[in-house]
């Protein structure tokens, strides 16, 4: 039997276990007496371990593993690194954690390297087993192997693991390094707990580029986009110069918040630093500008960028369609086949959203579809059953959408908004109940408005604003206008069966109403959860009475409001 025959021929890799590597062993040393004739004084000349790692024939490699053991050389600790290290590279692990354990005595490096070989082909399991067993045998003294073994934890999103790693790190006093504890804010912010995270962060004796990328990052995603931009200040500060990833996450940050005053200052900032506008950074400005209300400034970018990927293009045909310009976008995309760019399911998704104001109650738009159905055409659809009372048909987009997204706590509301229109408030109890046993939390509605390029955020029945006492007065003034205009209340869109004055006092200090009681000049807020029925009518009447446009951005699009009618022909 060949060498090769031998390898192929052995069982998959699964967990360490004394019994397979015993077999591994014996197979192994007979294949060694039977094939392997060169003395051990031509063994320097026939291969040179300096030039393993970057070995790439494996059944070379294994070979020398055979000579190894049939002359006494695999106990020498540099050179079964060396042996380990390559394995690692070769993701041959059933090799390297037979080598592994046939070593007795081990260094640092020699953990580090089986570790990091598990974690790289995302063992987590076996990773975490051989970081204990390193752990019991005393000789922990290298914290290179934290980051590592913290990252699993990250990417498998186990927090259990992740808080106890964080104990273990803070007792053995490995917090005072910088790549541990920014290990460890990425940790935390990839499970979003962002209240962790900024712990840690604030407790790092120093803080690098990295881990002000990571917590700026963090925020962002988090839902606390002003939290990040005011990060970015205090990097910039203390002396640290961002790169361009800082810079994308920073422009992401305006995005969500919407800010176009914030938008313009970070905009000036890339130009003075001199970033190039590249595909990534060029495309993140389009998004920003066009999520915080210009889609002037965002054509602009997209027309000034010199490289343009499909991603540019869907970005910006995105863009006119949460703004509802669908023709604008539909113009757009012949634009780019007619420059030789491919679309892809991405740029589809897009032209869908941008049409949808027209509606997608029919079935068959969902499912005679060549393309991948993805989160936003069932969240789409599932708008449309809402606008229609479609109560059956949101019951199936609802299965679909949340098999592609069970901890999307903003579809359970949505469908919970539907049963409750509906008075199916035994459904409502249903949702309610599926998200507790998930472990789903409803997102907080927030509001941002921005007066004299300050930032004001609102949440609903929110007293915390200084000026409170007057925004409630103006609030109340303004309500009593529109009522004489035709305004009634929909209680339909308060989800709690509780008798209709209690869901008067809800409805009425809603986030939206607040902000806009506010500011009451030429609007433009941002809203991150869908804009409820009743809100979107209250603003109309706004807009008509008051004789102002109104700009409210959503979770879903944008909304422009004038004359008592709105852009997004009352479907988002």
């Amino acid at each position: 039997m060949t060498d090769e025959l031998i390898w192929y021929t052995m069982p998959k890799f699964t967990s360490p276990s004394n019994h397979g590597r015993h077999r591994f062993l014996s197979v192994l040393e007979s294949a060694a007496h039977s094939q392997i004739q060169a003395p051990v004084s031509e063994f320097p000349k026939k291969f040179n371990l300096s030039s393993l790692p970057e070995c790439k024939n494996i059944s070379q490699l294994r070979k020398l593993h055979c000579e190894l053991i049939v002359n006494g050389l695999i106990s020498e600790l540099s050179t079964a690194n060396k042996i380990l290290h390559s394995y690692t590279l070769h993701n041959d692990l059933e090799s390297a954690y037979a080598l592994f354990c046939d070593v007795t005595v081990k260094n640092s490096y020699f953990w580090s390297v089986m570790i990091g070989g598990f974690a790289r082909a995302g063992d987590f399991f076996s990773c975490c087993r051989v970081f204990r067993d390193y752990v019991r045998s005393g000789d922990l003294t290298d914290y290179y192997t934290l980051p590592v073994v913290i990252k699993i934890c990250r990417n498998s999103m186990d927090l259990g693991m992740g808080r106890l790693l964080h104990c273990f790190v803070y007792k053995c006093g490995f917090c005072c390094y910088t790549f541990v504890a920014a290990a460890l804010v990425d940790m935390y912010a990839k499970c979003k707990v962002i209240g962790d995270a900024g712990k840690v962060f604030d407790e790092m004796p120093e803080r690098d580029l990295v881990s002000w990328t990571v917590m700026i990052g963090a925020c962002t995603e988090c839902g606390n986009p002003e939290e990040g931009l005011e990060l970015f200040d205090r990097m910039r500060e203390g002396g640290v110069v961002p790169d361009k990833i800082v810079m994308v996450n920073v422009v992401n940050a305006c995005a969500k918040l919407g800010s176009i005053h914030k938008a313009r200052v970070v905009d000036d900032y890339v130009k003075v630093m001199g970033f190039l506008l590249d595909v990534i950074l060029g495309t993140a400005l389009i998004d920003m500008y066009a999520k915080c209300g210009s889609l002037e400034l965002a054509r602009e970018k997209f027309d000034g960028m010199r490289e343009r990927n499909v991603v540019s293009w869907s970005t910006m045909i995105a863009a006119y369609g949460y703004h509802g310009e669908g023709r604008e976008a539909l113009d757009l995309f012949g634009m780019m086949l007619g420059n030789g760019v491919l679309p892809n399911n991405i740029t589809f998704v897009s032209l869908l959203h941008a049409c949808s104001h027209s509606g997608l109650v029919d079935e068959g738009l969902i499912e005679d579809m060549n393309i991948e159905k993805d989160a936003g055409l069932w969240a789409a659809l599932i708008g449309a059953c809402r606008i229609h009372g479609d109560v059956e048909l949101a019951d199936k987009a609802a299965m679909s959408l949340l098999e592609l997204q069970p901890q999307n706590a903003g579809h359970y509301v949505l469908l919970s908004n539907i049963y409750a229109k509906a008075g199916r408030w035994k459904e409502v109890a249903k949702v309610r109940e599926l998200m507790t046993r998930q472990r789903i939390k409803k997102i907080p509605g927030w509001t941002w408005i921005e007066v004299d390029n300050k930032i004001h955020k609102f949440g609903v029945g929110d007293h915390t604003h200084v000026q409170s006492r007057e925004i409630y007065e103006q609030l109340k003034q303004l309500r009593e206008k529109l009522e004489l205009a035709g305004y009634v209340p929909d209680t339909n869109f308060v989800l709690h069966d509780i008798d209709d004055e209690l869901k008067l006092d809800i409805l009425h200090t809603h986030s939206e109403k607040l902000a806009i009681a506010f500011g009451l000049t030429p609007i433009r807020i941002t809203k991150n959860l869908r804009v409820c029925g009743d809100c979107h009518t209250f603003i109309k009447f706004v807009s008509l009475i008051m004789k102002r446009l109104l700009v409210v951005r959503d979770a879903n699009r944008f909304h422009h409001f004038k004359d008592g009618a709105c852009s997004c022909s009352d479907y988002w």
